[in-house]
């Protein structure tokens, strides 16, 4: 069942992707060589805590940590670890905040230092399908319009393998709810959309083949080819004329510049 939130409860989840975009914005502000994925998720935890919120994340359905840290070859779900970030590196940052009974999502990949040009284009490109994917989020659409706007881009048009197996989802009250919204598929299929619904757009996309593989921590999804992934996700309310994008990259940009760990790439 698809839960519609009316215009108070659109302004809450307002709040609580507020709380998460600035969280990545601290990670944006201090990420570099040498520093580990669990030091990221510490920050975030107690970011978030700080704030009055709780990590969506942390204990749902048995995750150990507060954010899902995915590396290079990861696509989404890595747990934090002692593995210490290096030069060349890639790094997914997935938080989820709950907040005056809502939740919101919202994943930004970063590149560590000097990073391959193949690997920068990837990242170009899915952050690129993201927002081909929100300008489709209006009321009339359907979710296989998002869903093949996304895959026009990132697979037809630039060539990477877009992850088939893992989807965006609609968020509420629920850090998961219906309806589900594929990075793959046609146009004017799926569920309506009307006014109200708001959902989680996540594009996963290889730089190499669209199959993945699941790994013995019973989390972590990696890619079967070894090659980069790349994630970028934003919550997002279906509007009538233009989606209203609920998180922000912008903040986390700016650190992003700012940060010479990070810069290296501008």
């Amino acid at each position: 069942m698809i839960h519609y939130k009316n215009k108070e409860e659109i302004e809450l989840m307002r709040k609580s992707a507020s709380v998460l975009s600035a969280a990545l914005e601290a990670v944006a502000k201090v990420l570099k060589p040498g520093m580990t994925t669990l030091e990221v998720d510490n920050l975030v935890d107690q970011f978030i805590r700080e704030q009055g919120a709780v990590p969506s994340f942390k204990d749902y359905r048995g995750f150990p940590k507060s954010c899902c840290i995915s590396v290079n070859d990861e696509v989404v779900h890595g747990i934090p670890n002692a593995y210490a970030l290096k030069d060349g590196d890639i790094v997914s940052v997935d938080v989820g905040v709950y907040l005056n009974g809502f939740h919101a999502d919202s994943a930004y990949t970063f590149a560590i230092g000097n990073v391959r040009k193949e690997v920068l284009d990837l990242m170009t490109a899915t952050k690129a399908a993201l927002y081909k994917g929100i300008e489709k989020a209006v009321a009339g659409n359907r979710v296989g319009d998002i869903a093949y706007a996304i895959q026009e881009h990132a697979e037809k048009e630039r060539g990477y393998g877009v992850v088939r197996e893992l989807v965006g989802h609609g968020l509420g009250r629920q850090l998961h709810e219906d309806p589900q919204v594929p990075n793959y598929g046609k146009r004017g299929s799926g569920p309506m959309m009307k006014e109200g619904l708001v959902i989680a757009i996540e594009p996963m996309v290889n730089l190499g083949t669209k199959d993945v593989a699941y790994m013995d921590d019973g989390w972590t999804v990696a890619t079967r080819d070894e090659q980069p992934s790349v994630h970028y996700e934003h919550t997002v309310a279906v509007m009538k004329g233009k989606a209203d994008v609920l998180s922000s990259f912008a903040g986390i940009e700016a650190a992003e510049r700012a940060n010479p760990a990070l810069n290296a790439n501008y």
